[in-house]
C-alpha cells in the first residue's frame, strides 16, 4: 500500500485490485515500511547486534530523493511506535528517540543516511531491502482480522503528493 515511488505504487496497487475484483477475493492492504521491518528482530538477534533488543525499535527506512527518506518506528514485536512519515535527513534527526533508546536502522534509504547520523544509539544494516515474503506473517494476521479494504475506493499511501516536471534532457 505504501509509502513508495509514485509509479511503483500505482503499478502494484492496479494489479493488486485487478486480481482481487478477478478473483472475487478481498484486497489486504500492508505496509511498505512494515514489511520491510518484519524479519528485522529475528535477525538482530541471531547476530548479537544491539545491548537491549526489548527497549530498542526499527527504522525502515525507503528512498525519498535527495536527503529524505519515508521511514516509522517499529518494536522488536513489529509493533509501530512512530507513525510513517518522510523525513529530511540532518546531523540531528531522531536525536530525540536516539536518546532513550537504540535504533537500527535498515532499507535503501538507511545508506544514505549512515554518515550523517553518528548518534551512539544508532546502528545500521545493509543490504535489508524490501521483499514480498516478509508481506507473508503480516498480510495473514490482517486476513484473521479481517482487516480488508474496499477494492473499488482503495488508493495507495503516497505521503507525497506527485509533482510533474519537465525533464532536463531534450530527447527529440
Amino acid at each position: 500500500m505504501g509509502p513508495g515511488s509514485y509509479t511503483g505504487l500505482r503499478i502494484g496497487v492496479s494489479t493488486a485490485k485487478g486480481i482481487c475484483y478477478g478473483a472475487n477475493i478481498p484486497l489486504i492492504p500492508v505496509s511498505t515500511l512494515q514489511s520491510i521491518a518484519q524479519p528485522v528482530s529475528k535477525y538482530i538477534s541471531q547476530n548479537n547486534i544491539l545491548k537491549n533488543i526489548e527497549s530498542a525499535w526499527f527504522c525502515p527506512m525507503t528512498d525519498a530523493r535527495r536527503m529524505e527518506v519515508f521511514c516509522a518506528f517499529y518494536d522488536k514485536y513489529n509493533n509501530i511506535k512512530k507513525d510513517i512519515s518522510a523525513e529530511i535527513i540532518e546531523r540531528d534527526s531522531f536525536n530525540d528517540i536516539l536518546e532513550q533508546r537504540e535504533v537500527v536502522f535498515f532499507g535503501d534509504g538507511a545508506s544514505k543516511c549512515k554518515e550523517i547520523i553518528t548518534h551512539k544509539n544508532a546502528h545500521f544494516i545493509e543490504n535489508f531491502l524490501a521483499s514480498a515474503s516478509n508481506m507473508t506473517p503480516i498480510s495473514e494476521n490482517l486476513y484473521k482480522k479481517e482487516h480488508f479494504v474496499d477494492i473499488a475506493y482503495f488508493e495507495p499511501f503516497y505521503l507525497k503528493n506527485f509533482i510533474a516536471t519537465t525533464p532536463k534532457k531534450k530527447i527529440l
